[in-house]
């Protein structure tokens, strides 16, 4: 698995994204998880069940997430736990929009979705991160802020406000007629 941060690709990997997800899951990690006698914790997920992953790789993996910023370290009340950071936090959201693909029907219906979008100045990662999982899921960009496709994808969008929990500040439209659309209709593969 990678993510694209500013033209570079950062590889996970499979034991990344496991880790990343079970962090996920639970919101917080003890740290205990890091200790060699406490990484069984890790087989009740059941790609981790399939193979035997030694300790020492799997510490490797939790550090190499730590230096690439998708996971930090907290003391809490004399307790060490892991949490994702914001990075962490957004890999995950792309890996579920991953998994989300929109597909097109057999016959589009001749309408096209848009997507518009006002996020304030100081919320800038925020637009950077919908523009980048909108590209993912192969919108097109007609304006910085205005993105179009062919297909419904309402629960998508729906998903995609309350993750990025920009809700009013984006509108989703379906729309009959765009001005000049031809050159989207061949980008989408439509004629």
């Amino acid at each position: 698995m990678t993510i694209t941060q500013k033209n570079k690709k950062i590889k996970i990997g499979k034991i990344g994204k496991i880790i990343l997800l079970a962090i996920a899951g639970v919101g917080i990690l003890s740290m205990a998880i890091a200790a060699p006698n406490a990484l069984q914790a890790l087989n009740i997920i059941p790609e981790m069940k399939k193979k035997k992953y030694y300790p020492s790789y799997i510490n490797s993996v939790i550090s190499r997430l730590v230096k690439q910023g998708f996971i930090k370290f907290e003391n809490r009340d004399h307790n060490k736990f892991v949490t994702l950071t914001e990075k962490g936090e957004l890999e995950i959201i792309q890996y579920e929009f991953q998994e989300k693909r929109i597909k097109g029907p057999r016959k589009w219906d001749r309408k096209w979705r848009v997507v518009i979008f006002d996020i304030k100045e100081y919320r800038r990662k925020t637009r950077d991160k919908l523009r980048i999982t909108l590209t993912s899921l192969g919108f097109i960009k007609l304006q910085n802020s205005v993105w179009v496709f062919p297909y419904e994808c309402e629960d998508v969008m729906v998903m995609l406000k309350a993750s990025y929990k920009i809700g009013n500040d984006v509108l989703y439209m379906t729309v009959d007629k765009i001005e000049n659309d031809k050159w989207l209709k061949k980008k989408f593969l439509l004629i």
